[in-house]
């Protein structure tokens, strides 16, 4: 019953600034601590950003570059990237936690939008 669809992932050229979406159904979105998550091909998935309420939590690595936004009005989880590169091209899922926010803990997944970023 839980839903999780993400959009907004297509092919890019690098230096682009996309902006992904993810529509949620099932559950209420106010309560639960939303995720954006990637993996690309040879590696593990990691952690790009989490938002619950007024908490923000970024990867480091990825810091600056991306920036989550939970729009509680339309019940949308929005991912903003800038300046991608070729090294960000990966599948990216949003994901939901009714409990903690720590990555383990995401229990609700979308099945994945792709970002493709040509140099």
């Amino acid at each position: 019953q839980v839903q999780l669809v993400e959009s907004g992932g297509d092919s890019v050229q690098a230096g682009g600034s996309p902006r992904l979406f993810c529509t949620v159904s099932g559950f209420i979105f106010r309560l639960y601590c939303m995720g954006w998550f990637r993996q690309a091909p040879g590696k593990e998935r990691e952690e790009i950003a989490v938002i619950d309420a007024d908490f923000t939590r970024y990867r480091d690595s990825l810091k600056g570059r991306f920036a989550i936004f939970k729009d509680y009005t339309k019940e949308i989880l929005y991912l903003s990237m800038t300046n991608l590169k070729p090294e960000d091209t990966a599948m990216y899922y949003c994901a939901a936690s009714r409990e903690y926010c720590s990555s383990g803990h995401f229990t609700y997944w979308g099945q994945g939008t792709q970002v493709t970023v040509s140099s």
